[in-house]
């Protein structure tokens, strides 16, 4: 494996769909992991830390939310970037998916161009929020991008990794309003299309988690950070 290029994890039951992936992904300059199934790619995941995982849904011994579900639950893997490349294409799935903390959801099929233009478009936003301040320190929070981690005081609080994303970034921004799709652009990606609602379910968690005091709703238009 040559360690100076990025490696992509793909996880899929379809072996000529792995081989097609495969082939194309090494043409673009990415070295290239195999698994077919849920549980392979979770020991692939910790045995090379891939840069990014492609991952389909319907797969034997472990699915794909389960396995999305694994990959945030490790400390070690939390941050790796995830995109869905499944064959479901309903609402209910692809809103499950993200909220589990998926960085993309795409259906089957697609050509291997758009295919390659949405997993370079996750990376590099993935690398320009790498060189964002690691540690912000709002009012009696401390927001840690490296851990992913929020405390107060003595307390911890480990978000998941959407909610904690949607707070880093309104705190990044504090006393600025963003309307909601703003923050569904620079939070889930303007790739993606994701309900309004979205954004006011995740700001609901954080709230009932760090209570109601921090993000404030502007009426009509968004959520600010309290200044």
């Amino acid at each position: 494996m040559d360690l100076s290029k990025k490696t992509i994890l793909v996880v899929d039951d379809e072996q000529d769909l792995l081989d097609l992936i495969e082939y194309n992904l090494k043409k673009e300059g990415y070295n290239v992991i195999k698994a077919e199934n849920g549980l392979e790619g979770i020991k692939a995941a910790r045995e090379h830390h891939p840069n990014l995982v492609l991952l389909d849904i319907m797969m034997p011994k472990m699915d794909g939310i389960e396995t999305c579900e694994h990959l945030r639950a490790d400390p070690e893997l939390k941050h790796i970037p995830i995109i869905f490349l499944t064959a479901r294409s309903d609402e209910k799935t692809e809103i499950e998916g993200l909220d589990k903390g998926a960085d993309d959801f795409i259906t089957k099929p697609i050509s291997t161009t758009k295919l390659l233009s949405r997993i370079n478009a996750v990376m590099r936003r993935f690398e320009e929020t790498e060189e964002e301040e690691q540690v912000l320190d709002v009012h009696d929070l401390k927001i840690d991008k490296e851990r992913y981690i929020v405390t107060r005081g003595d307390e911890e609080f480990q978000l998941p990794r959407k909610e904690f994303e949607l707070l880093y970034y309104l705190a990044s921004r504090k006393g600025k309003v963003r309307d909601r799709q703003t923050l569904l652009n620079k939070v889930w990606g303007d790739n993606i299309y994701v309900v309004d609602r979205t954004v006011d379910v995740h700001v609901r968690k954080i709230r009932e988690k760090l209570g109601d005091h921090y993000i404030e709703t502007v009426k009509g238009v968004g959520y600010r950070f309290k200044d």
